[in-house]
């Protein structure tokens, strides 16, 4: 597994979502469904999907909000009725694989991060991308904010 520290910009057009940590893989896929119903409503994206989670921050932690959205490729000025234009700067650890594997890519990138000195950054959103392969398949691109 490939593991490194990159900056990145990110440019979102999404719709929030808020509920249980426990839920969100159950509810964000959802939402994200609900949101490609609207994509059409999207000047200038990208077409790679995105959702931004507010980072767990202890075992009390019991809710958190989540952004399901598209990378748009510059500045939106008239941003679609119920949605929001996030964009957002910062240094992340970053990893990619299948999907299916996300809950493993998580704890690898994780022990990578602990391993290299990395603190997370618990008050800026875990981001992930969404890219096709084929087969019908599709890989997920992490992204853990980190202190410098």
């Amino acid at each position: 597994m490939d593991c490194k520290k990159v900056k990145k910009v990110f440019k979102v057009i999404g719709i929030k979502g808020v509920g249980a940590f426990v839920n969100f893989g159950t509810e964000v896929p959802k939402l994200a469904k609900q949101f490609l119903t609207r994509l059409d409503k999207i000047e200038n994206h990208s077409g790679i999907e995105i959702a931004l989670f507010e980072p767990k921050r202890d075992a009390n932690h019991l809710e958190g909000h989540y952004y399901v959205g598209v990378i748009v490729n510059e500045s939106i000025k008239e941003v679609p009725v119920g949605m929001d234009y996030i964009e957002i700067s910062q240094t992340y650890i970053t990893t990619r694989g299948k999907i299916n594997n996300i809950d493993n890519l998580h704890d690898q990138l994780l022990k990578w991060a602990d391993d290299q000195g990395y603190k997370r950054d618990l008050e800026s959103h875990i981001v992930e991308t969404y890219h096709p392969i084929e087969n019908s398949e599709e890989e997920v691109e992490i992204y853990l904010p980190v202190h410098l």
